[in-house]
């Protein structure tokens, strides 16, 4: 009898010691926490913050020998910061559900799990994705939640528990479950970059398709008329920073395309059929008081394929170039600028929930045009580059057409925030069967994601 009672003693401590340990297992953690390299990421190590501000962490050695049935702990922002990091995975070996993501400790490379067999207060904790403790597991619903691509606020709900929403147990600090409210203990927030990642900064947009204007239905409010004329002393002409000897060209299907931004009155494929160089260059100043989370970067759409403009495929001051899909070759046509904050991305411009959103401004690095979208251009044709602002002049502010959510992560999608989530650009063709970006549904399986690489 006393055996009996020893043994159980000793599987007690056993299990107890398995919560907490002081070493990890290399060789066992290696094979249990595999990192998916082909999956598809909404976000790359995040932050994911509390209503209050604060940050969701784990620390390594709070769980077993492999990193499994760790919590996961809430604490100030900055305070763990390689433990910070999370990624929002949308399709990969352990996810493939429409509307469904994995979250992921960048760190540890767990997924966030929902197991109610476990004890209460124990049953939300990072697991091994797959659900089996070895790595070997394919998918479960207790590491699904729903997730529409937004950055939030939002509530986290596994598939496996109807009804219920993960919150922040304040007596603990570490995350629960429990049945959905309006609570803010609920809400939670993808946030910048962790432990040395891109930030994106905090610019937002709404507004301004004034007249002269690209994108419908725009709202707006009016900027102060000071911070527009101290913005204009800083913003300069394009055209006075491109030497003669960058002037080139690239092979494409359709010809030589000119890899610098023209400065004579070339052949235009839009309005007049010729480039006015003074009329582009006042539609299309470079912001020099803009903050850029990126700068001349590539940005690979989901077909693997890279952003690409024509500098001469537009009218003439570069309106309504079309953004096509290249094979990635790193040239000046295919580099992008991402601006959470300028002149035409500013709080101050913006109206009801636009005004909430982090977002920013995808600008081509070579004629800094914005990437914008405009329902009521023809299917096929209604995203293209515009004038930042949605003016044709460059007179416009902000213009939500041209805004995309948009929180420092490096793959995202490009969708308007005038289209409130419903419309994203993806990869298509117009109706010359030039491939392009074009507008449609947001898919949920990450086929709407586009990725920056330098």
């Amino acid at each position: 009898m006393v055996a009996v009672s020893l043994h159980a003693l000793l599987l007690a401590c056993a299990t107890l010691a398995s919560a907490q340990v002081t070493k990890l297992d290399d060789a066992a953690t290696a094979e249990a926490q595999k990192r998916d390299d082909t999956a598809t990421r909404a976000f790359t190590s995040v932050q994911i913050k509390t209503s209050d501000g604060q940050c969701l962490f784990v620390d390594k050695l709070s769980g077993d020998f492999r990193e499994n049935l760790t919590p996961i702990q809430v604490g100030a922002c900055g305070s763990n910061a390689a433990a910070e990091g999370w990624d929002v995975i949308t399709a990969g070996k352990h996810i493939a559900t429409p509307g469904q993501a994995l979250i992921v400790s960048s760190l540890t490379n767990a997924c966030f799990n929902f197991d109610d067999r476990r004890k209460a207060g124990n049953q939300v904790l990072l697991f091994s994705c797959g659900g089996r403790a070895d790595g070997g597991g394919d998918k479960t619903n207790s590491q699904a939640f729903a997730f529409t691509g937004s950055a939030g606020p939002l509530q986290l709900k596994p598939q496996n528990a109807a009804g219920k929403c993960l919150f922040v147990d304040a007596a603990t600090k570490k995350l629960d479950i429990q049945a959905c409210s309006n609570d803010a203990t609920q809400m939670f927030t993808f946030g910048a970059a962790a432990a040395g990642g891109n930030t994106g900064g905090g610019g937002n947009g709404n507004g301004k398709g004034n007249g002269d204007g690209n994108s419908a239905g725009a709202s707006s409010k009016s900027a102060s008329s000071t911070s527009t004329s101290a913005a204009s002393s800083a913003v300069v002409d394009p055209r006075a920073s491109v030497p003669a000897a960058n002037a080139g060209a690239v092979a494409t299907p359709n010809g030589n395309i000119p890899t610098a931004n023209p400065t004579t009155p070339v052949a235009v494929s839009g309005a007049r059929g010729k480039l006015d160089p003074t009329a582009a260059a006042v539609a299309n100043k470079r912001d020099g008081t803009a903050k850029r989370a990126f700068t001349g970067v590539s940005i690979k759409a989901p077909n693997g394929q890279c952003l690409f403009i024509d500098p001469t495929a537009g009218d003439f001051r570069q309106n309504l170039i079309p953004v096509s899909l290249v094979t990635c070759g790193g040239t000046p046509n295919e580099k992008w600028d991402v601006i959470t904050e300028g002149i035409h991305n500013k709080k101050a411009d913006l109206d009801g929930n636009s005004a909430k959103i982090p977002s920013a401004l995808v600008v081509s690095s070579l004629v800094n045009g914005c990437i914008s979208f405009d329902g009521r251009r023809p299917a096929g044709d209604n995203i293209t580059l515009f004038s930042c602002g949605g003016r044709g002049d460059g007179e416009g502010k902000t213009d939500t057409g041209q805004l995309f959510p948009f929180i420092g992560q490096t793959s995202f999608a490009l969708a308007p925030l005038n289209e409130n989530n419903k419309t994203c650009a993806i990869p298509g063709k117009d109706n010359k069967g030039n491939v392009r970006i074009v507008s449609g549904p947001c898919p949920t399986n990450g086929a709407q994601l586009f990725s920056i690489f330098q």
